[in-house]
């Protein structure tokens, strides 16, 4: 399991994203398929910038799923804790551009859906032990089996530096938000980073104020926090400094996977051994780069195109001591 880089665990779906831009679902007449999943397509974006990346999720034992692990090898996915279900069909994900920004999103997922039902086995253990970065999904701590394994694998890997929790709060996946809230606190415990937005750092620590929520964040003993703040940019937070890092603009055909490219693309300059400040400024890149496109798994960008990008942006982190400490 040694040569694994990067290991995500949570959701997958079939994604038919509407080809026609601001139209709501009624007046879709076209729709474009693709793989999706928030830590899916993490895994894909690690993968297109040359890390050794595999998944941790189920689909059916359908034609969809068939789909799913095929486009997984073609991406460079690692495909060995890709489950099959044998009842339960692999879910479908609807996006109608409606506004580009934030497209609406329409879940196939009933009765329950097979990455919900991930079962622990030693050979997953170990991976998510010894693997460099462990990226877990805050969506997939919701599933009936899933989530137990997810909170174990945590468990076991007993802290180890690079064991990063994407906050990753999607209502319809919970009971409630306090249910949500209290699972997510309870993963923190064992995880050293974290990464979300404002409503998702709300959720999961009682508030959307980027530098309190950050504050809250690192007490569990996290080394650094990552608030994104969308047209503001992105919050890097330790304990001992703040940096803002601005955002790079363009015009935004789908909002969709920016924030999974930039997951990909983080955990790409963690692995390089940049500073967290470093790789945020490389992910935003990243994540500027999907949402101007339509597509998420298989628009994420490769290195040049990040590269590229950067080199036309000119905005500089801005960086303070933390008073907030």
């Amino acid at each position: 399991m040694t040569e694994l880089e990067l290991l995500t665990i949570g959701r997958v779906s079939v994604d038919l994203y509407a080809e026609q831009l601001g139209v709501p679902f009624a007046r879709v007449q076209s729709f474009a398929k693709s793989v999706g999943g928030s830590p899916t397509n993490v895994a894909v974006a690690a993968a297109r910038l040359g890390r050794r990346s595999a998944v941790v999720t189920a689909v059916g034992a359908e034609d969809f799923g068939a789909y799913v692990q095929e486009k997984l090898r073609g991406f460079g996915v690692d495909t060995r804790f890709v489950g099959t279900h044998p009842t339960l069909r692999t879910p479908l994900a609807f996006a109608a551009m409606d506004p580009p920004e934030e497209p609406t999103l329409l879940f196939y997922r009933e009765p329950t859906a097979p990455d919900e039902h991930v079962e622990l086995t030693d050979a997953l253990r170990e991976a998510a032990r010894s693997v460099e970065i462990f990226w877990v999904a805050g969506s997939c701590l919701a599933g009936v089996r899933t989530g137990p394994t997810t909170l174990e694998l945590l468990a076991s890997r007993r802290r180890r530096r690079r064991t990063v929790l994407d906050l990753d709060y999607r209502p319809t996946f919970w009971a409630g938000e306090d249910v949500a809230g209290r699972t997510i606190r309870e993963a923190l415990e064992h995880a050293t980073a974290a990464v979300g937005n404002r409503r998702e750092c709300e959720v999961a620590v009682g508030t959307n104020d980027p530098d309190e929520a950050a504050d809250r964040l690192l007490a569990p003993g996290l080394e650094f926090v990552v608030v994104k703040l969308g047209g503001e940019g992105v919050l890097v937070a330790t304990t001992e400094k703040r940096t803002l890092v601005p955002p790079v603009p363009v015009e935004v055909v789908c909002g969709l996977g920016a924030g999974d490219a930039f997951g990909g693309a983080l955990c790409h300059g963690l692995l390089s051994g940049w500073s967290p400040v470093e790789a945020v400024r490389f992910a935003n890149a990243a994540g500027a780069i999907v949402a101007s496109r339509l597509l998420c798994a298989d628009a994420m960008p490769t290195n040049a195109e990040v590269e590229a990008i950067l080199g036309e942006s000119s905005g500089a982190p801005a960086t303070r001591s933390s008073a907030h400490a």
